[in-house]
């Protein structure tokens, strides 16, 4: 029985793939459940994307290492959708599968859960071998656009290299492997990693007229919304960022709890009221 999908759904996919046709940047932060999805769409974002780490995090899983299986990605990102009014693309990591039906499934799979779009990496999750071979990475992302294109709206699909972030530092691959992603038709252009100006002009001009997305929080810190825009970035996110400040926030707390015995991290805290404001609207 073939999924039927909503007519929000299908206005959500015209008005995410209409924020990558209109001039400018757009942030594009990155919930980890549904309460978080609510708080970034009181605060007034235009469309959310999911985070693998963020997933795996709240589970008690470690990310990268294939611990999130599709239906635990899903099951989040079907959460996510229903919490908020904005356009959710989701982060689908390698379509947990090696072969291009993998994708495919996963693809489709993503559509019925609510998403407007999502992400397939070239990472394998196996540290002894942690990139697809090129031929076979291409094959997959076309396997991924067809699926795409399959259903019946603007279904955006982000196709992401992931040589920086796994320990193979070789931009010419990178680019080489956009390029070839962008013909095979993705919609948006990724390589995690980009750490400096002249890395992220180079990409965005290998693969213009296409969109790139620029992740922050992998070390790159120093650019601003404007900065990114003038390089030519259309879409940046922040993959795990939100969800580890969020973290990061909860251990200093624990901390100074367990070692000093002490509260001084209940000073300057958001309101249990306010938060409750938020999540009531």
């Amino acid at each position: 029985m073939k999924p039927t999908y909503t007519e929000t759904q299908v206005n959500k996919a015209v008005t995410f793939r209409a924020l990558h046709e209109r001039p400018g940047i757009f942030a594009f932060p990155n919930p980890w459940d549904a309460g978080s999805a609510k708080m970034l769409t009181a605060l007034g974002f235009e469309a959310l994307a999911t985070t693998s780490a963020g997933v795996a995090f709240s589970l008690g899983k470690p990310d990268g290492e294939g611990a999130l299986t599709r239906e635990d990605t899903l099951a989040n990102a079907s959460a996510i959708v229903q919490a908020t009014t904005l356009p959710v693309a989701g982060d689908l990591e390698n379509g947990y599968g090696d072969r291009p039906e993998d994708c495919a499934y996963t693809i489709l799979a993503a559509a019925a859960a609510g998403l407007v779009g999502g992400s397939i990496e070239d990472s394998t999750g196996r540290p002894d071998d942690p990139i697809y071979p090129f031929e076979l990475s291409v094959e997959r992302v076309k396997a991924a656009v067809q699926a795409a294109r399959s259903l019946p709206f603007p279904f955006t699909l982000t196709a992401r290299a992931e040589n920086l972030i796994n320990g193979r530092p070789d931009l010419n691959d990178t680019i080489r492997r956009l390029e070839a992603f962008a013909a095979a038709g993705a919609d948006v252009l990724f390589a995690p990693g980009l750490s400096t100006r002249e890395e992220i002009v180079t990409v965005v001009k290998a693969v213009a007229p296409k969109p790139v997305n620029v992740v922050v929080g992998l070390g790159m810190t120093g650019l601003s919304l404007n900065d990114l825009e003038a390089l030519g970035v259309k879409r940046v996110s922040l993959g795990s960022s939100l969800a580890r400040a969020a973290y990061s926030g909860f251990l200093r707390a624990a901390e100074e709890l367990h070692s000093r015995g002490t509260f001084g991290f209940t000073a300057g805290l958001t309101s249990y009221g306010e938060i409750n404001k938020i999540l009531k609207g």
